[in-house]
């Protein structure tokens, strides 16, 4: 459990683990605004693509999402990552996941336009908006029952249980997804966004692809075959689109599941992360599809969360402490930062830290871990501490996430989801949710 009380006491640990976390002096780092093609960041601060599950059922932004949003573009980050948005609707996680389409459009405009329009009164600027497109794959659930997609059967995940044959996606359907991405990319441009994420993490249908290695076919097997619907997708994101709109992703370089079920491994060497592929992607996506942006995570929330999301409150029991996991996420960004300087890469994972978060940020900046810091569940608990920390206030640990995994059983639920420790809608949503249960 986070028992520390002073910084001193976090780096002691971290020592006795043999575990390097990059704390800086100051946020400062943090502070500094940050160039792209075609973009000025006023601070290198970014809010993750946070889902709510709370849209309506064509897609469209509702109530809470609005209200969600408009905490975010009065937060003070520099650039807000929009929480993942459905290409087609049988690639829906929930029946409330946002939705990209011609009908939604003017809708989407208009949120676009009031999370601008609040940042500027509130800060003086407005901050970089990306789109989060997605499939969801294996964890679709467009009407709320399980509904998958897959790349391949996965006995890690299936068990005993394998998925029927008829529920792998067709070379043909995922050649189709290519298009859709780029239909999707499009349409976020129209909507006003700066850019749009073509979604390759968390074990979802692109970042699933990346271990099809028992896949056949066009899209399986071979390094080329398993980038191929991410890379024909920001192919089609890019022609779609004009010179100054940011195409990106947010990429899974290590899934912590062996060979030849998990990217970021290597034949016989177990869950010991291998950066060989991971970064030989980054320099393909960057240096050849012109990616000037990447979102850097690993693991599966779904199966591994304590590999993405160090954390006290875990559904299962892990041996592992939290500060080695988030040790783990800096050091696999780190490599693939190494390898590419000239690349601006987000990190994640820095949300156990609490209130000392903003300062491994800032160390993670200065130190050559990743370009600019982004937060998660620490947007849903404190949304403000991006103001703080531009304010040069003190972060209060009485409004940090404190890492309970209270948001992701709401989401396992089937409820919307948010801070239930921090916000009061939540917590009386969440005691209802487990009042019903038991």
């Amino acid at each position: 459990m986070f028992h520390y009380k002073t910084l001193d006491e976090v780096k002691e640990q971290a020592q006795k683990l043999g575990v390097q976390l990059p704390f800086a002096e100051n946020t400062g780092a943090l502070c500094q605004p940050l160039t792209l093609p075609g973009h000025t960041l006023p601070n290198r601060m970014a809010i993750h693509p946070m889902e709510g599950c709370d849209g309506t059922p064509d897609g469209k932004p509702d109530r809470q999402t609005l209200l969600r949003y408009d905490r975010f573009a009065r937060s003070g980050a520099g650039l807000i990552w929009l929480e993942a948005v459905a290409v087609c609707p049988e690639g829906r996680a929930n029946p409330r996941q946002l939705w990209i389409n011609e009908q939604n459009l003017d809708v989407m405009k208009s949120l676009v336009d009031r999370i601008r329009e609040l940042s500027v009164q509130e800060h003086g600027f407005a901050p970089l908006l990306i789109m989060q497109a997605t499939h969801s794959g294996r964890y679709s659930k467009p009407q709320g029952t399980p509904a998958p997609i897959i790349a391949y059967n996965n006995p890690l995940f299936e068990k005993d249980s394998p998925l029927p044959k008829e529920r792998i996606i067709t070379d043909d359907r995922l050649k189709s997804l290519e298009e859709e991405f780029g239909r999707a990319a499009a349409l976020a441009e129209q909507a006003g966004f700066d850019g749009v994420d073509i979604k390759c993490c968390h074990r979802y249908l692109n970042s699933e692809l990346l271990s099809a290695y028992t896949r056949p076919g066009a899209y399986g097997g071979s390094f080329e075959n398993r980038t191929r619907l991410l890379r024909n997708s920001i192919a089609s994101a890019k022609a779609a689109t004009g010179q100054s709109f940011l195409v990106t992703s947010r990429l899974n370089i290590y899934d912590g599941f062996p060979y030849p079920y998990g990217f970021g491994v290597s034949e016989g060497q177990g869950l010991t992360p291998c950066m060989e592929e991971p970064i030989r992607l980054v320099k393909l996506l960057h240096q050849e599809l012109g990616l000037s942006l990447l979102n850097i995570t690993i693991g599966n929330p779904y199966v591994n969360p304590h590999v993405n999301r160090p954390a006290d409150g875990l559904p299962y029991e892990s041996e592992e402490d939290p500060l080695t996991g988030v040790a783990r996420m800096l050091s696999c960004t780190q490599a693939v930062q190494q390898a590419c300087p000239d690349l601006a890469i987000i990190g994640s994972g820095l949300s156990y830290l609490r209130q000392y978060a903003p300062l491994l940020a800032a160390g993670g900046i200065q130190e050559g871990y990743f370009t600019l810091a982004g937060f998660g569940r620490q947007s849903f608990a404190y949304p403000e501490i991006y103001s703080d920390i531009l304010s040069g206030r003190e972060i209060s640990p009485k409004k940090t996430c404190i890492s309970c995994g209270k948001c992701s059983e709401l989401m396992r639920a089937g409820q919307i989801t948010g801070c239930v420790i921090r916000d009061p809608y939540y917590t009386r949503l969440y005691q209802e949710t487990v009042a019903k249960k038991n």
